[in-house]
């Protein structure tokens, strides 16, 4: 039977976002790059971009302008399955944005630890004037 949200795996998998979330804003890129997964399956689908592979990511990381990436969390959801699968979801919005955006990140315990198999980040539309 799969346990849901298990609380040692929860706090594993909540550090390690929020690990995620302070090198994103920080534009930590040797952070970001550690927690994706190394594989050709990885992926990652931005606000204007698809992202194939770990090498791809990178290379989008490593060109990634490092202004404006301030934002504030609206609302989060991590969920674990188990021992070694986990999904985080967030609302958010950046600083002086009129408009929120989401995130959802799927996680996968490693040999090397908790990371990143899939990610993808939208934003909506602004609201109606």
């Amino acid at each position: 039977m799969l346990t849901l949200n298990l609380p040692d795996v929860l706090a594993e998998v909540t550090a390690q976002f929020e690990r995620y979330e302070r090198a994103l804003v920080g534009n930590d890129v040797a952070v970001l790059d550690e927690l994706f997964f190394h594989s050709p399956h990885t992926l990652r689908y931005g606000v204007g971009e698809n992202l194939y592979g770990y090498e791809a990511i990178a290379a989008f990381r490593a060109a990634r302008p490092a202004q404006g990436l301030h934002r504030e969390i609206l609302k989060r959801v991590i969920t674990t399955y188990g021992r070694d699968f986990a999904t985080a979801n967030i609302e958010f919005r950046r600083t002086g944005a009129d408009r929120t955006g989401r995130q959802s990140q799927t996680w996968l315990r490693t040999a090397d630890g908790w990371r990143v198999v899939a990610a993808h980040v939208s934003l909506l539309a602004p609201p109606a004037a």
